[in-house]
């Protein structure tokens, strides 16, 4: 199973790098996850989009298409979806080819604070659902106060948070074999 991972924060060091390849480590055996860098994507332009996607843009959204599922770990801005990654969902949603529609997408956010980011996902779950992704809806993984569950070098030394995020993986890789039962034949060519 070929998973794409998107962090909402470009940061190096983010916390929500680090729990994203807390993610990558939690899969079954027989899955992984490829982060995507997307720091060279511009910022959405209906002018450049008429003149074509852009390279780095063409790419990205054929890796999306590609992918068995996608995970994405955000941080909370300002109570909703950091401004650059809903850059990159908008610029993944524009064209006729949806590569989201019908695509298995699991979230996880986390935070400083005591709420770990859990306005994030539901502002995140609205767009999600306007352009017909898949998002998994149980369970839901919030990680607050995660300065004190990641090492600097990102290795989660909470028991607890290592196991929400395991058994959302596992719950992960069975959503989208159910999603794929779901889907007409022709989707799955894509």
């Amino acid at each position: 199973m070929r998973l794409l991972g998107i962090c909402g924060s470009l940061r190096t060091g983010s916390f929500n790098a680090m729990a994203l390849a807390q993610a990558g480590r939690s899969l079954p055996v027989g899955s992984e996850l490829e982060v995507l860098d997307w720091r060279t994507i511009p910022p959405f332009d209906a002018d450049l989009l008429a003149a074509g996607f852009p390279g780095e843009v063409a790419t990205l959204r054929d890796r999306v298409r590609r992918a068995d599922g996608i995970v994405i770990a955000t941080p909370e801005y300002n109570f909703s979806i950091p401004g650059m990654l809903k850059n990159l969902l908008d610029w993944i949603s524009r064209g006729e080819d949806q590569p989201l529609a019908g695509k298995p997408v699991a979230i996880l956010s986390a935070a400083t604070g005591p709420l770990g980011g859990a306005r994030v996902q539901y502002d995140l779950r609205r767009v999600l659902l306007f352009v017909d992704a898949m998002v998994m809806n149980k369970p839901e993984v919030f990680i607050g106060q995660v300065q004190t569950k990641f090492t600097t070098d990102g290795t989660c030394v909470d028991e607890t948070t290592a196991r929400f995020v395991q058994s959302q993986m596992l719950a992960f890789s069975s959503w989208i074999d159910a999603v794929k039962r779901m889907r007409p034949q022709e989707l799955l060519q894509n």
